[in-house]
């Protein structure tokens, strides 16, 4: 019987058959012994029904479309994937406390997934001096390239509704990604029009509370799909670098003109990155940005590499993502 994962938290994956029925499962054991395989939220599986059992069994996990991936945090060079099977991610900021460092990151991951790319800026109601939005429209302009912004206040029903409708068309499933007390549980809840999600407020020293601890396939009354993933810390890049140069397709862009085809960006003759950083058209941070997070994934694939010619020295298998 096949089905899709439609809600995962710390119990059992709840999987949703063709029929509608939805059935709790657990993982078959050759799934459990490489955690990579296991099913995540929006995966298609396979399932059985073993006879005497209160619960399915996941048996297979069809490829995913698309996937968004991170490095494991507690692992040195394996994947983890949070969600599968998605058509837009939508990236929440605060509008009165964008982290841009982060932001970066996240863009990075999103576009890496393949799916559309949308940054949705929250709480927008906090900034009451329209100069002061203006301003921080304008100092995030470098850092999310050609990606569209989408702004969004608790007292604007219409920007809702704008975030509703773009879902909406073609049916999408977004996943909806950001740090704990950007307000994810709270848009969610408007995209619903109830109180769905619980939500906590931001702590004093600014970190936000876990509010979300599981997630969710929600279906939003205008049409389309979200889930509502609980707040990341760890945003470690893997296989990143198709997502970095979506995120910096304006530094690309000026790379494909360098004299050498190998260039640093740093110290080169004929480099038309520095030169635009020189003429004020492209901005020392971008590039500083961009030249960080490409060592970093050149240090994971290095990792990767060092991992997997150790497993095969050992006889294992080498893991899939």
């Amino acid at each position: 019987m096949r089905g899709r994962v439609v809600k995962l938290d710390r119990g059992y994956p709840l999987v949703r058959l063709e029929d509608g029925t939805e059935v709790r499962c657990e993982h078959a054991v050759a799934l459990v012994k490489t955690k990579e395989h296991r099913a995540v939220i929006g995966d298609e599986v396979e399932i059985e029904l073993p006879e005497g059992h209160d619960k399915g069994r996941i048996v297979e996990v069809s490829p995913r479309r698309t996937s968004f991936v991170r490095k494991d945090p507690t692992e040195r060079a394996l994947p983890q994937t949070l969600a599968a099977n998605f058509d837009l991610v939508l990236v929440a900021q605060p509008f009165d406390q964008v982290n841009t460092r982060r932001l970066e990151r996240e863009l990075v991951l999103a576009h890496e997934t393949g799916a559309e790319v949308v940054v949705v800026l929250t709480k927008a109601d906090l900034l009451t001096d329209e100069s002061q939005a203006k301003a921080v429209l304008k100092s995030i302009e470098g850092f999310v390239g050609n990606d569209k912004v989408m702004v969004l206040s608790g007292e604007d029903r219409a920007s809702i509704d704008a975030v509703a409708d773009l879902i909406a068309d073609g049916d999408k499933v977004a996943i909806l990604v950001g740090r704990s007390g950007v307000g994810k549980s709270t848009l969610v809840n408007m995209l619903v029009g109830y109180e769905l999600q619980k939500t906590t407020e931001v702590r004093e020293d600014g970190k936000g509370r876990h509010t979300t601890v599981s997630r969710e396939i929600i279906k939003l009354p205008r049409g389309g799909y979200i889930v509502d993933m609980p707040g990341v810390r760890g945003l470690g890049l893997w296989d990143a670098e198709e997502g970095i140069g979506a995120a910096f397709s304006d530094v690309e862009e000026l790379a494909a003109s360098c004299k050498f085809r190998d260039c640093s960006h740093t110290n080169e003759p004929g480099c038309a990155v520095q030169a635009a950083v020189a003429d004020g058209s492209l901005a020392t941070h971008r590039l500083e940005s961009y030249l960080r997070l490409k060592d970093e994934s050149a240090e994971v694939r290095r990792r990767r590499t060092e991992a997997e010619r150790i497993r095969t020295r050992r006889g294992h298998p080498r893991r899939r993502r």
